[in-house]
This record gives structure tokens, sequence and C-alpha cells, in this order.
């Protein structure tokens, strides 16, 4: 069903009230989301699925299309999620969206968009559509917010196109801004980042998908979503060992301090279609301390709806530092990042979406730590604005 602009009215669900996160006394193996969230003494977790919640499509929100959400962030000091969009100002200029996310004992009751904000550059500008101004436009993937200085951090891939008549290159950025969308600051990317001509560096679309903070936001991690050309071939359906690049950010001085291997799981089915795109790469990393990442995997095929979602708990210690390796298939690492899947949505027996964004969301009425992942439809009308509610199991 389509929706009347600014005729859909969630506000009504505001009476309703927001579920208390029960900070403290809590027997769960996190903290509440924030700044100490940590996993238990074993370093085990399991992960539970409890429900779904999907946005109509075509939501219109402040004269916005809301769509296209690509990351999600739980600021639980203000029960405020960020939602970033991917929209490269083709509908409307790229922004993210703030939201309230109801949730009852019984899963996501509803949620609710509360704001939106233009993600605006450095001379207060929104940024161009691609066709406008090919130099300047952005491709926002994800977006965490650093609850120490208050100021929001998000991705953009860049972009990389070779066509007969036209060469665009454009390098993925990391930006600061405030929590209003205003330019604050950016950081500065290795080499291996910057976009090539040749096959060398980035691969178009496999990019800077996810990023995290460590526990005291001393140090941000940025994952690629596929490996550098130079790094070897992306993700089939055998194994091939593909290694996709974890970056490591001191957030003090805005250095590049570390690179990290994380080895890429194979395409889980084949195309439909002869000559379909196949894929598989990383869409998102969550810190869960102690050197713990839980990594989301995102395998595509032609053909089938839906994408297959693997999480998996990776463990960063004893990892080999691959900043100073030109390309790790010509000197692979003794040592990449350790992983244990944690849950294979295709088990799940419901149908998954482009699943891009994850957070910790608040403590559930049981005690145990939430995790809320989203998925980004496309702005199509065959895919959904999706939520999927899991809870921590000791």
């Amino acid at each position: 069903m389509k929706l009347k602009t600014g005729r859909f009215t969630y506000l009504i669900l505001l009476c309703c009230g927001l579920v208390s996160a029960c900070l403290t006394g809590c027997s769960s193996l996190y903290e509440a989301a924030g700044s100490k969230t940590r996993v238990g003494n074993s370093g085990e977790i399991k992960l539970r699925y409890i429900n779904e919640f999907v946005l109509p499509h075509h939501l219109e929100f402040q004269h916005t299309t809301v769509g296209g959400l690509s990351g999600i962030d739980y600021d639980s000091q203000n029960n405020i999620y960020y939602l970033i969009c991917d929209d490269r100002s083709h509908i409307n200029p790229a922004r993210f969206y703030k939201a309230h996310i109801l949730i009852s004992s019984k899963g996501i009751d509803s949620v609710i968009i509360t704001g939106v904000n233009t993600l605006l550059q450095q001379d207060g500008t929104s940024y161009p559509e691609l066709n406008i101004n090919a130099t300047r436009t952005t491709d926002p993937e994800a977006m965490r917010l650093n609850r120490r200085t208050h100021h929001l951090i998000w991705t953009s891939e860049g972009e990389r196109l070779l066509l007969p008549k036209d060469t665009v290159l454009i390098d993925p950025t990391i930006n600061v801004i405030d929590t209003t969308g205003r330019y604050v600051n950016s950081i500065s990317l290795p080499q291996n980042l910057k976009m090539e001509i040749a096959e060398h560096g980035p691969r178009r679309n496999g990019v800077l998908e996810g990023l995290t903070f460590d526990d005291h936001y001393r140090s941000l991690y940025v994952s690629m979503e596929e490996p550098l050309y130079q790094d070897g071939p992306r993700a089939d359906l055998s194994i091939n060992h593909p290694l996709i690049r974890i970056y490591k950010f001191n957030l003090k001085t805005g250095k590049h301090t570390a690179q990290y291997a994380y080895e890429l799981e194979p395409v889980a089915l084949p195309a439909l279609t002869d000559g379909g795109e196949i894929s598989n790469g990383i869409p998102d990393i969550l810190w869960l301390g102690k050197d713990k990442l839980m990594v989301t995997e995102r395998s595509y095929s032609t053909g089938r709806l839906g994408t297959n979602i693997k999480v998996f708990l990776a463990d960063m210690k004893g990892a080999d530092n691959v900043m100073g390796v030109e390309s790790l298939l010509k000197t692979p690492p003794a040592h990449v990042l350790s992983k244990k899947l944690l849950v294979n949505m295709d088990n799940l027996g419901i149908y998954i979406d482009n699943i891009e964004g994850a957070t910790l969301g608040p403590v559930l009425p049981n005690g145990h730590q939430s995790v809320i992942f989203v998925a980004d439809n496309n702005f199509s009308t065959t895919e959904k604005n999706q939520f999927l509610l899991f809870e921590v199991l000791p």
C-alpha cells in the first residue's frame, strides 16, 4: 500500500510510553549499550531471534522519503536511534534520521521516526547528486555516535566509475559531524584506500561499510566490505580465502595506527541467472569488548529474494597488524581474526532483506542485552525497511 505524503502518523504511539532500560540489577552478560559494554568472562555469547518490525514502503517524513537505511546506532542515555540513509542526494539530500524504537516483552512494537538532518559539507551546503557534481557526491554507509564528544562519525564509500566517455574517482571518507549534521572534522585515510583507475585499491561498492568504537572511545575501527584489488579475489561459491581489512584509528590524534585481516565466508548460493552477480562482504561491525567484534556477513546472489546473513563473534587478539603489507595475496598474514558463528539467519524461517546495520539496543525487560539489525530497502517496492530484534543469551 502506498502512503500519501505527510498522511501517515506514528505519533499516536507515543502514548504507549517507552520501555525502561533497567540499567541496574541486571544479570546480563552486557551492561547497558554504551561505552562499557563487554562480553562475559568466558568470551562466549549466543543470539536468539525475537521478532521483526517493518516500516511501510515510501514512508514520508518532513518532505523526505524514509528508506535506504544503511546504519543504526543507539544512544542509550537519550533513548535515540540514529539511522543513516544511503540516498546519494538523488531522492532527497544525503541525510540521517532519528528514531524511537518501542520494545515490550514481545519484541519491537513500533519504530517512530522523530527527526531528519541533512549531512553537510565543510562549506555548510548539502551534498550534490552524482550527475550534478560527480567529484563532490557522497555515498553514506555507516554511522556511530561518540558518546564522549557527542559527535557522529559516518563513512562514505566514494565512487569508482570507469565509463567509455567518462571516469569518476571519488575517494572514500570518514567524517565527523555534530548531531544536527554540521561538519566538524574528517579523518585522513591511508594510501591504500584511495580510488585508482588501475585495479589497485578499493573495488566499487566494496569499501567502508562498517565502523565501531572501542570501550573508551579511544580507537575507531572501520571495515572494508570486500577485499582490496591487491589483496586478492572477491568471495566466490567455493572456498578461496578472501581477506578484507579492518582499519584502526586513534581518535585523539586522528592517526591511522593498524590494519587487521579478516577472512570472509564463501558466497552462500549461486545466482539464478547466467552471469548474475554474486557477492559476500561485511556491512557492519560492532565492538563487544575484550578485543571482540560482532561481524555481520551478507551474501547476495542475483535472482534470489533477500540475502543470506551470518553473524560472527570475531577476536582480534593475536591477529597480525598488516598495516605495512602491500598485498595480502602476495604476503598472507600468519594470523587473521579468529571467528565463531553466532547465528545464520537462514535458519530463522523468515525472509531476511538487505541487512546493513547493527547496534546494541536497550536491556530487555528480562534483563538480557538486545541487538537490533536494520535492512536497506534500496527504495525498492520489492524490499523492506526491516528491523530485527535479538537478545544476547548467557
